[in-house]
């Protein structure tokens, strides 16, 4: 394992914020990102295939879920692991498409970027999104990249999740700032897909938005089986089928 550690004195300071570096703890500690602390990455630290146990990348995997609003109505979710990359900050991120469709017609439509470090964190390093009505797009309100504008990484996985655990999903300023922690280890969650125990349970948060609140469960060995709103709406995600690769 090649060490993470880096001298941060030659690294130029991005956006007058203070680099953080991804550096081992313990066997492989790497302190998540917060806030809109900056982070430097090494590319020779991050590896090719995305497998941690919570959410597992394989390219081919995929993942169709139904979402129920509390406004009523329902979508259709679609989301692919393709066997393509693109390279942001020197890494190369697998792209993943996710597909949302209501009664046939395309309302979202985003490519979401994750690459995972050698200690197992999965690192989101942007998307591309597009929202639609009536064929045509009508905000892209959300997408970033890192290293673009200002826009910085963050964790949607992290490689050992411990109750009490809290890290930045993504940060672009006042656009998406997603931020999550760990409830607990030790849930079930009943979906159409079938029954999970042993379920990673976490809260995810902006504040760019302080009303809503949303829990996400997360399967081992599958990936995200289930997530409700909590406040700021009752929708309701969940897993319906998995098309494995």
């Amino acid at each position: 394992m090649t060490s993470i550690v880096r001298t941060v004195a030659a690294i130029a300071l991005v956006g007058g914020l203070s680099p953080t570096v991804a550096a081992p703890q313990g066997t492989c500690p790497i302190p998540l990102p917060q806030g809109g602390e900056a982070v430097v990455l090494d590319p020779a630290d991050f590896v090719a295939v995305i497998d941690n146990p919570f959410w597992p990348m394989a390219p081919g995997t995929v993942w169709i879920s139904r979402e129920s609003a509390s406004r009523g109505g329902g979508q259709r979710v679609v989301v692919t692991v393709t066997d393509r990359t693109r390279e942001i900050l020197g890494i190369d991120a697998t792209v993943v498409h996710d597909k949302v469709t209501e009664r046939g017609e395309l309302v979202e439509n985003t490519f979401d970027w994750y690459a995972q470090d050698e200690c197992g964190n999965v690192w989101y390093m942007g998307e591309n999104t597009k929202e639609y009505e009536d064929g045509e797009v009508v905000s892209t309100s959300g997408s970033w990249e890192a290293g673009v504008d200002g826009a910085q990484p963050g964790v949607v996985m992290p490689a050992d999740p411990r109750v009490g655990l809290a890290y930045r999903q993504e940060f672009y300023a006042d656009e998406a700032e997603d931020a999550a922690e760990v409830l607990s280890l030790n849930e079930q969650a009943q979906v159409p897909f079938g029954h999970f125990t042993d379920v990673l349970l976490t809260k995810e948060y902006t504040p760019l938005a302080p009303r809503i609140l949303e829990y996400k469960l997360y399967a081992r060995g599958i990936g995200p089986v289930l997530a409700i709103g909590i406040s700021g709406g009752s929708d309701r995600e969940e897993l319906v089928r998995v098309v494995s690769a």
